[in-house]
């Protein structure tokens, strides 16, 4: 029930996933609304320093992920090779995104030197920093690359929502419950 099998995903896979969704729809809101806050504003710097510690969390939350996805079997797809090829390329698509999101809002945090201080639990180093224009350029990478995920996530999402009910498909039942993930599809 813990790992993937060919027939369904496993607690873990499930997990990841939805957690993910979550702090990257989060971290999306939170970041655009940090956007519009003023010096005086009181979540001026606290709301940042939230941000990039769940950004850090996530990060390392998706190196997992990549890592258990390496080893876990993925189940088999119910649609067309066409669309199954499709559903790939785009999952693909959506950790690359992810990581060069995450990437770049590092490379925000860290082009002063400084390390990113995790909700005061560790610091991630600064390992990369002084670049000329670092700050700017990781900016608007980050930018980009957090809507163009956001507008792919919610292409996932529907994806799901049609496969579901009109292609009556169990993809998303077996990604919502790790008991019916084990039935034969």
């Amino acid at each position: 029930m813990w790992r993937n099998s060919k027939s369904g995903w496993g607690i873990v896979s499930i997990a990841f996933h939805w957690l993910s969704a979550l702090a990257i729809i989060g971290l999306f809101l939170l970041g655009w609304w940090t956007t519009g806050l003023g010096y005086y504003d009181p979540w001026y710097n606290q709301a940042p320093f939230i941000h990039r510690s769940i950004g850090i969390l996530l990060l390392l939350a998706t190196g997992a992920r990549i890592v258990w996805r390496l080893y876990q079997p993925t189940p088999a797809g119910e649609a067309s090779r066409l669309e199954n090829l499709a559903a790939h390329l785009g999952h693909v698509g959506l950790y690359l995104l992810l990581l060069l999101v995450m990437m770049s809002g590092y490379m925000i945090s860290t082009a002063n030197g400084r390390g990113i201080n995790v909700f005061g639990w560790f610091e991630m180093p600064a390992l990369l920093s002084g670049l000329p224009n670092q700050a700017s350029i990781a900016g608007d990478i980050h930018w980009y690359s957090a809507v163009s995920l956001i507008v792919i996530a919610a292409g996932h999402a529907l994806a799901a929502l049609k496969h579901h009910w009109i292609g009556r498909h169990k993809t998303l039942v077996r990604m919502l419950n790790p008991a019916h993930s084990r039935r034969p599809v």
